[in-house]
């Protein structure tokens, strides 16, 4: 593939691929396949999933409302940029000097090291390793610290440019929480659109456990600014490569794909109080926090389905 040193940014650039690894906005900046843009908002490690009537009803956002403020803020401390294994660091003005723009290599890989706005602090390590065909290895790790509060989930978020038009996924059936996929049957699954439970109070929903991988189809959406359409109408998502595919690296992972953050989530009170969907938001999780609930909104999930903020979480996927 070919490799761009550019002073604000990596780009690298193949059959059919184009990338974007951007220093000033510390991440994936632009995924384009096949001549479409898949990227809104570049992946960036996530820590909250919006309050259940369980999580309310046992204090979750109390204890643990800081991770909402690291959610929404999140301090960049490095980049490392590692072409054929050769640690060329972060690229400079005066060095980038020597490139002509035409430098091409069989892989690169690079390191994004963030720190958490909570008190203490907590560092993540997210690693996207590109090979000559396109396929993106992204790993992700989060050093445990003591004495911070239990997390609601950790993982990753992409924000993508339009309103899905659906998702096909294989893994478990319908909605599904650690403690609760015993009804889960194993199987591909398609759903059409982004369907947000519709609960009095709009909460957490949508979650699917122990998937292998997760293939998103491309729709349209509409600016709030010219009233208009920003895409064509969907396509049709027959061939995997008009397709934003996420599958499953070591083990399975659980995700999330709605047309909300969970700050918007959070912020409504009531359905009618949600924005017009435009934006397909896709969460690919490491880690999920049980929903418990046993009592009728009060109970806090079994010890072994909450999420301990002391220990190291490690997981990853594949991009394809």
């Amino acid at each position: 593939m070919r490799v761009v040193y550019g002073d604000c940014s990596l780009g690298l650039h193949g059959e059919n691929f184009d990338y974007i690894f951007s220093y000033s906005v510390r991440g994936l900046e632009s995924l384009v396949k096949n001549g479409r843009e898949w990227m809104y908002r570049g992946p960036v490690p996530t820590f909250w999933r919006a309050l259940t009537d369980n999580d309310r009803g046992n204090g979750l956002h109390l204890r643990s409302g800081m991770w909402l403020a690291a959610d929404q803020f999140i301090r960049f401390r490095e980049v490392r940029v590692l072409v054929d294994g050769e640690d060329k660091r972060q690229p400079d003005t005066r060095g980038n000097n020597r490139y002509t723009g035409g430098e091409t290599a069989a892989a690169a890989e690079i390191i994004y090291t963030y720190e958490t706005v909570t008190v203490p602090a907590a560092t993540v390590e997210v690693s996207f390793q590109v090979d000559a065909r396109g396929s993106i290895l992204v790993k992700v790790h989060y050093y445990g610290k003591e004495d911070l509060p239990e997390l609601p989930v950790f993982g990753m978020r992409f924000v993508l440019p339009t309103l899905a038009a659906g998702f096909t996924y294989e893994g478990l059936s319908g909605e599904t929480y650690p403690d609760r996929m015993s009804g889960g049957v194993p199987g591909v699954y398609e759903v059409e659109g982004l369907p947000v439970t519709p609960y009095l109070v709009p909460q957490d929903c949508g979650m699917h456990m122990e998937s292998k991988w997760v293939r998103v189809r491309p729709g349209a959406s509409v600016s709030n600014v010219t009233k208009g359409p920003l895409a064509l109408a969907a396509r049709d998502c027959s061939e995997e490569e008009d397709c934003l595919e996420i599958r499953m690296a070591d083990v399975p992972f659980a995700f999330s794909c709605l047309p909300y953050t969970a700050q918007e989530l959070e912020n409504a009170t009531h359905q009618e109080e949600l924005p017009c969907a435009r934006r397909t938001v896709l969460c690919i999780l490491g880690a999920v926090r049980g929903v418990g609930g046993m009592d009728s909104w009060g109970a806090e999930p079994e010890p072994a389905y909450r999420i301990d903020a002391a220990k190291d979480i490690r997981y990853s996927f594949r991009i394809v």
